[in-house]
């Protein structure tokens, strides 16, 4: 199968996540920081190593400060629910995942005012609007690296500049930009950052990263067991231990921690130019395309290699099956968890069709893809 839906999850991963993940497994599979014999020890000894590389990618200083999460979804509800209180303000865009506005929605209910800005219907954010939704009572800016519909690339630093000026929390939702789009949580004033490790980071589904600068008193969600000052009845609060309750999911770190070796030895720069070329290549032959409606940038200077498209008036979900059933390639069809964005891109009540590539994605399958599409415009 051509698979076209790394948005969703990266497939395949590097082979050396598999047996990272096998040799855990089989090797020193104990409860790490739990006990004091050689294989508990190994294992934190091996997700505090994962830590140091997180750090290395996104130029974090102290890798204590890396919290590991079940997935990005958790890390993001553990950013928004552990700052913001009744009588807080956040802003966010209208582009953002579900697992940034559910958790927003339910504050609200809760006591705690949010504005969503609105982005224009190519996902574009004009940073000024972030200035004028600014209040006395902001606690806290949110929004999305890349859009995980149209693959358009929010201007994180930017945003940051406001954020620091302002004296206000930066949190970005790293989702689809971690592991190709070069992450400095120093120079772009980020203060939290939510990550999942199933996507372009090649770890395994079930571990997330959610980083927590140093300085901020951020409320945990959970208590329990954390292997460290165990005589207290209370959660300790050093970090991570603080946030990271019960037995983690060492099998999995260890897997993330293998993909963020690959990436470090291929390099951003060398991921990214190929996602880019792919990007054109499809852009470019999708334009010669009649019938074909592109949604977002259409520029790989300004998208992720994320695209959406529409055939006519056809269902999404009714191309995406056909794509499935006749031709062997998997791509998404739908919302993506994203209505606010395919309302802000007129998408709503049809959805699109997504193609999201990755670094082992071939220029051969993008051909594939295109040569499907032909075929299938030619047939409505």
């Amino acid at each position: 199968m051509i698979y076209f839906d790394h948005a969703a999850t990266s497939f395949p991963k590097p082979e050396r996540v598999y047996q990272a993940v096998q040799e855990c497994m089989r090797k020193y599979g104990a409860n790490p920081g739990r006990s004091g014999h050689r294989l508990s020890l190994k294992a934190g000894r091996e997700i505090y190593r994962v830590r140091e590389k997180v750090s290395e990618l996104f130029h974090i200083d102290n890798p204590l400060q890396v919290v590991f999460t079940c997935n990005a979804t958790e890390s993001l509800n553990l950013g928004l629910k552990g700052i913001l209180k009744p009588g807080d303000h956040v802003i966010t865009t209208s582009m953002e995942h579900n697992s940034v506005l559910r958790p927003l929605k339910r504050l609200e209910s809760l006591g705690v005012d949010c504005t969503i800005v609105s982005c224009n219907s190519e996902g574009m954010l004009d940073c000024k609007e972030i200035e004028k939704a600014i209040r006395k009572n902001t606690k806290l800016i949110a929004t999305t690296h890349a859009s995980n519909v149209t693959g358009t690339i929010l201007p994180i630093e930017k945003i940051g500049e406001i954020a620091k000026r302002r004296q206000i929390l930066f949190l970005v939702d790293a989702a689809q930009t971690a592991g190709v789009y070069d992450i400095d949580v120093k120079k772009m004033h980020i203060d939290l950052l939510a990550v999942p490790g199933h996507k372009s980071l090649m770890g395994p589904q079930g571990i997330g990263i959610l980083y927590i600068r140093e300085g901020i008193d951020l409320m945990h969600m959970k208590e329990g067991g954390t292997g460290s000052q165990s005589e207290l009845l209370m959660q300790p609060e050093i970090c991570p231990d603080r946030y990271e309750s019960g037995t983690p999911n060492t099998p999995g770190i260890v897997g993330l921690g293998a993909g963020i070796e690959f990436i470090l030895e291929e390099g951003l720069d060398k991921i990214r130019k190929h996602e880019m070329y792919l990007l054109e290549v499809m852009l470019s032959e999708l334009k010669k395309i009649k019938g074909v409606q592109i949604y977002g940038p259409k520029d790989p200077q300004k998208q992720a290699a994320v695209i959406s498209i529409n055939i006519g008036s056809e269902d999404s979900t009714k191309i995406s099956y056909i794509l499935d059933k006749d031709f062997d390639i998997a791509v998404r069809s739908g919302l993506h968890c994203a209505p606010m964005a395919h309302q802000t891109i007129g998408t709503f009540g049809q959805g699109t069709v997504r193609f999201s590539f990755g670094y082992f994605t071939t220029e051969e399958e993008v051909y594939a893809g295109i040569h499907a599409l032909k075929q299938i415009c030619k047939q409505m």
